[in-house]
């Protein structure tokens, strides 16, 4: 069994792309493994506490993180994951984190899943990936950190990894609107249009659990 996380909306958005893939592949069978997907609250100590438990409950053969990164135009492979949060908005349980996300734990840790392949196989289906050296400082770094931390921990035989996904079109139409309306900053001022369809989030992850499967 893969399992695939995905977050929460947050920061006032409408949704995010990553809880939708996650549930969309949810009971999905790729490659002959089995793909359980789960939304995750965005709560640092709740976070904390919730990976772990899901890793011990199904031990799966990897976990494989979603998360939202505004502005990014494609899939997003993250290559590593750093002991440090440092958030510019409060989770949604009202807390900004900074500091380490493990007090004893290494300055952080590289991916286990096959990033160089994922890469290309996305790429073959004729959709943009790219692998990238930065989670960020807010929750998804701290997610893939706490993951990688596990894993290396207790489960050593678990893949474990983070990727980001772009804005769905819908979300930039929202952003658009909004900036129209609220005229307080001009639309070239801003650096987050990029979106990509759900259909196409959904299928780069499929190829992307088929290669995992495969490793």
């Amino acid at each position: 069994m893969i399992l695939v996380t995905g977050f929460q909306s947050y920061g006032g958005r409408s949704e995010n792309p990553s809880e939708r893939v996650a549930l969309a592949l949810n009971g999905m069978t790729v490659a002959g493994v089995r793909v359980q997907g789960h939304s995750l609250p965005v709560d640092f100590h709740q976070i904390k506490k919730d990976i772990p438990k899901l890793i011990d409950t199904f031990s799966p053969l990897a976990i494989v993180s979603l998360g939202l990164w505004p502005g990014e135009p494609m899939i997003r492979i993250e290559r590593m994951a750093t002991n440090w949060s440092w958030f510019e908005l409060p989770d949604n349980a009202g807390y900004r984190q900074n500091g380490k996300v493990i007090d004893d734990g290494p300055d952080g840790y590289l991916t286990t899943l096959p990033a160089d392949e994922i890469e290309k196989a996305v790429r073959a289906s004729g959709r943009p990936c790219r692998q990238s050296g930065s989670a960020g400082t807010y929750l998804c770094n701290a997610t893939a950190y706490i993951s990688l931390h596990h894993c290396k921990a207790n489960h050593s035989h678990v893949l474990s990894g983070f990727v980001h996904l772009p804005y769905l079109p819908q979300q930039v139409t929202e952003l658009l609107k909004n900036v129209s309306e609220e005229s307080c900053i001009e639309r070239h001022q801003r650096a987050d249009w990029s979106s990509m369809n759900l259909e196409d989030m959904i299928e780069s992850l499929k190829i992307s659990l088929e290669v995992i499967a495969s490793a």
